[in-house]
């Protein structure tokens, strides 16, 4: 896909999937099903799904590393040891020699079951303003595990984690950052019950 400048914008998508997922009992949340998919299924949909479609799918995980590699998308375990919450997926991210020099990182958790087509495309707007991340909000919350950074953040990652730092809002707090504004909601599947409960809005159907 090219901008309105005719130049391909390169980047690449995270799934974070290696939480604990302590609201649903320490499940792995990616294998979780919404309706009859898993969720990670919905996920890897929703960035296929994207009109500028990421370079390349990472997916950050610390259990079941055999069944997330037979998706075919490369799965990086945490660096940093102590199961310290999302940004430290972020961290083995930033660290990959996966990821090129400059190149964006869209970051999004694995009960993302659905984005706007238009999504990345935003994101990678608004980070061209000059910002160091930039996430999305809806028209009820805002949602920090949405987002878009720069590559070049592995320290700040580090020097914020192992001083005890586990806040997204927190690690954000400390860059240029800059949200952007949807206006379709983001579904929030903390719990099984918030999956029962949009499978069955959806008449039990997960998104293609």
């Amino acid at each position: 896909m090219e901008n309105k400048t005719g130049n391909v914008r390169a980047y690449s998508a995270l799934i974070l999937a290696g939480g604990q997922a302590s609201r649903m009992g320490g499940i792995d949340k990616g294998w979780v099903r919404l309706g009859q998919t898993p969720l990670i299924h919905c996920s890897l949909a929703a960035l296929s799904r994207q009109a500028e479609p990421p370079r390349q799918i990472l997916i950050s995980a610390n259990r079941h590393l055999d069944d997330y590699a037979a998706l075919g998308v490369p799965v990086l375990p945490d660096v940093l040891p102590g199961s310290l919450g999302p940004l430290a997926g972020l961290h083995a991210a930033q660290l990959s020699p996966l990821l090129s020099t400059g190149e964006p990182l869209l970051v999004i958790s694995v009960d993302t079951v659905r984005l706007p087509d238009n999504f990345a495309s935003r994101l990678l707007d608004a980070l061209a303003a000059g910002h160091d991340a930039v996430s999305a909000s809806d028209t009820e919350r805002w949602h920090p595990t949405l987002m878009m950074v720069r590559t070049g953040q592995a320290a700040s990652l580090a020097d914020y984690l192992l001083g005890g730092g586990r806040s997204i809002r927190g690690w954000l707090g400390g860059l240029r950052h800059a949200t952007v504004a949807f206006g379709q909601p983001f579904p929030n599947l903390n719990t099984l019950d918030d999956v029962a409960s949009l499978a069955a809005g959806q008449g039990g159907v997960a998104p293609d």
